[in-house]
C-alpha cells in the first residue's frame, strides 16, 4: 500500500477557481473540473460518470483518497494535502482501439513534463508510466477503459519524508527538495500536468490513427524513459521472468528487451509486465 506523507502544512488547498482560470478558454479541453475534500477513488468516481454519459474533459481531484487503486490491484491512500490525486475522462475518437495502449504512456509524459516545469524536479519514467525522481517512485498512473471512454488516474507523493513512505523505493516532492522556499503549489502543478496532457492528447488524436511517431509522442517518451539502455528484469504474466537489456519502445508502445539468455531471439516485445531496473 502506498501512502503519502503525514504533514499537511507544506501545501495549500487545491483552488478550483484558480485552476479553471488557468485552463479556461474557448478551445479548452477541460470543461468540467471538480475538487472534493475526500473520496474513495477518483478513478472509480470518473468511471461512474463515464457510464452515465459524461463527456471528455471531466477532471476529478481529491484532497484525500482512501481507496485508490494502482496497477495489478495495488491500493493507494493519501492523507489530506499530502498528495496530488486526480483522474481525467478521455474519449479518444477516432483513434482505433489497437492504438490506445499509448494513453498510459502519454499520461506519463504529461506528468513528468508538468513536474519538471513547476517543481524543477528532473522527473523521468520507468516503462510503462511510473514517474521516478532521484531513483525513487514519485507518482503512479492507472488507465482504465469503460466503453469508448478511458479514465486516467494520477497520484503524486507531494509530502513525505523517508519515515513516512511505505517502501524504500518511494519518494516525494518534499524528499526531492521541492518547496524548500515555501509551500508546494499543487494547484499550479495540476494545471501544468493537465496542459501537458491536453497538448499531447490533441496531437496524438489528430493523427487519426494514434500514430505516436507522427505526433512526436514516441520521441518525447524515449527522451524521458530511464528504462532504456538499462539492464532490466521483467516480471511477465504467468510468473515468467525476462532478463536483458531494454533497447527501445516500439511504435505500439511495447518495451523491447534484448534477452541475456541465448536462443530467445534478438529482441522480445513486452506489452505488459513489472519492470525492475537492475543496478
Amino acid at each position: 500500500m502506498a501512502q503519502a506523507g503525514s504533514g499537511d502544512d507544506g501545501t495549500a488547498p487545491l483552488d478550483a477557481a484558480r485552476l479553471r482560470a488557468a485552463l479556461g478558454g474557448s478551445l479548452a479541453m477541460w470543461t468540467d473540473i471538480r475538487i472534493v475534500a475526500e473520496t474513495g477513488s477518483t478513478n472509480e468516481d470518473a468511471l461512474k460518470q463515464a457510464v452515465d454519459g459524461a463527456g471528455e474533459g471531466l477532471v476529478i481531484a481529491a484532497e484525500s483518497q482512501t481507496e485508490g487503486r494502482g496497477r495489478q490491484g495495488r491500493s493507494w491512500q493519501s492523507r489530506p494535502g499530502a498528495a496530488l490525486t486526480f483522474s481525467v475522462l478521455l474519449r479518444p475518437q477516432p483513434v482505433p482501439q489497437a492504438a490506445r495502449g499509448w494513453i498510459p504512456l502519454l499520461a506519463g509524459v504529461a506528468a513528468a513534463g508538468g513536474l519538471r516545469r513547476v517543481t524543477g524536479v528532473q522527473a523521468c519514467l520507468k516503462w510503462p508510466n511510473d514517474v521516478l525522481a532521484d531513483g525513487g517512485k514519485l507518482a503512479g498512473i492507472l488507465a482504465e477503459q469503460c466503453g469508448d471512454a478511458i479514465v486516467v488516474g494520477i497520484g503524486i507523493n507531494v509530502l513525505g519524508r523517508e519515515q513516512d513512505l511505505p517502501v524504500a523505493t518511494a519518494t516525494s516532492l518534499e524528499r526531492c527538495g521541492a518547496g524548500r522556499t515555501g509551500r508546494i503549489d499543487r494547484t499550479g502543478l495540476l494545471a501544468a500536468i493537465l496542459r501537458e496532457l491536453e497538448h499531447w492528447h490533441r496531437r496524438w488524436r489528430e493523427t487519426g490513427t494514434g500514430d505516436a511517431d507522427a505526433c512526436g509522442l514516441r520521441q518525447r517518451y524515449r527522451s524521458l524513459c530511464d528504462t532504456l539502455g538499462r539492464q532490466v528484469r521483467v516480471q511477465l504474466p504467468g510468473e515468467h521472468v525476462l532478463a536483458g537489456l531494454a533497447t527501445d519502445v516500439d511504435p505500439a508502445g511495447q518495451l523491447l528487451v534484448r534477452p541475456d539468455r541465448p536462443g530467445r531471439g534478438d529482441q522480445v516485445a513486452v506489452s505488459a509486465g513489472d519492470v525492475i531496473h537492475v543496478r
